[in-house]
């Protein structure tokens, strides 16, 4: 490979190979997971070593407390398939197979991740998608949480496609997105989908009538994949998701695993996750107006999704793509102004912040 093609790889592909190889860190670091992981984690290993052979699937026995849906665990299954056949061969372990799970995972997230960046550097330039990729770099949970099997982090794909259609100018694309997410992966991103499509609709983006018919169309379609896959791993006739709303929403069990205050996600969570881009994202949506109906439907899902008083980060980890976008934008404005004097001081200043941010990670509890 000549000097002339390198260089060309590397524009194409270099912001990836970065996210890639910090989120390979994190898997080979932290190669292990939490209680939360566990259903898909234990549903790929069913998948690879059980295959066809249901009965023995470890969801029968210890299903949990509430039913979650096999599509997930399907799809990462079928990618990572290659490898583990691969390990199979070899008689490696299967901690070896994990990690392979959760880099093909990571592979599917930072594909949306680079189809709503495209998007970026189509809408707001390149320099934009540049900070983007330095804030995202810099932050420790977006890429952490990229390869664990959550729920969240499956949803996470679907949302990053959305937000790319949404940004692209294909909203009835992102509205589907969404539904398929809520239907099938996180009820919760219904939160999301509502302010988005009533941001839509105000600007008169789309037609409510067109809306409700590709909307129906496509939950209906959801409804019937998740009930058909998961009715057949579950050996009964389930919906996982609905149940979860219903446990979560309606009998508002989740409480029972902790409780944090209404304002935990605006003064906690997302201060520790998004570092400087957290006082960026409002200085962003301040200084172009561009910005501002990205940010607002996502900012109103985290306020939605304060009312619940279980709270997790990775709640709302869906929220930092557009967050850091709005970031990316104020960080530029301020690079392209850096020699003038009040430029120079809020780069001072921000930089600060970030070094403190950074610096109150070495004590325990931060993360």
């Amino acid at each position: 490979m000549n000097s002339s093609s390198f260089s060309k790889f590397l524009k194409i592909y270099g912001y990836d190979i970065v996210l890639g190889l910090i989120a390979t860190f994190y898997v080979l670091a932290v190669p292990y997971t939490k209680v939360e992981e566990s259903f898909n984690v234990q549903a790929m290993h069913d998948i690879f070593y059980h295959r066809h052979h249901l009965d023995n699937y470890d969801h029968l026995e210890f299903p949990g407390v509430v039913p979650r849906t096999f599509i997930g665990a399907l799809l990462v299954s079928v990618l990572a398939s290659p490898i583990i056949l691969v390990m199979s061969f070899l008689h490696l372990p299967k901690t070896y197979g994990l990690i392979a799970v959760r880099l093909a995972l990571g592979c599917i997230t930072l594909s949306t991740l680079r189809f709503f960046r495209a998007q970026v550097r189509y809408k707001f330039g390149s320099q934009v998608e540049a900070f983007f990729v330095i804030l995202t770099a810099f932050q420790f949970h977006l890429l952490f949480y990229c390869t664990r099997p959550l729920p969240n982090i499956l949803a996470l794909g679907i949302v990053n496609l959305a937000y790319g259609f949404w940004l692209k100018g294909d909203f009835y694309a992102a509205l589907n997105c969404l539904i398929f997410s809520a239907v099938v992966f996180r009820c919760d991103m219904v939160l999301l989908l509502c302010p988005l499509g009533l941001v839509l609709l105000l600007t008169k983006s789309i037609s409510l009538w067109k809306a409700l018919k590709c909307c129906i169309g496509m939950a209906l379609l959801s409804v019937g994949l998740t009930v058909l896959v998961d009715s057949i791993m579950w050996k009964k006739l389930v919906w996982p998701e609905f149940e979860v709303l219903w446990f979560n929403s309606v009998l508002n069990r989740s409480s029972e695993w902790g409780t944090h205050s209404f304002h935990w996600y605006f003064t906690s969570a997302l201060p520790r996750s998004l570092l400087a881009a957290y006082p960026l994202c409002f200085l962003g949506a301040l200084l172009d107006r561009r910005v501002l109906p990205f940010v607002i439907p996502v900012f109103t899902f985290v306020l939605l999704y304060s009312k619940l008083p279980h709270k997790e980060l990775r709640f709302i980890i869906s929220s930092v793509p557009i967050f850091n976008l709005s970031a990316a934008v104020a960080a530029s404005r301020i690079f392209m102004n850096r020699k003038k004097a009040f430029w120079k001081l809020l780069s001072i200043i921000l930089t600060g912040f970030l070094l403190i941010r950074v610096h109150s990670c070495n004590f325990h509890g931060v993360l």
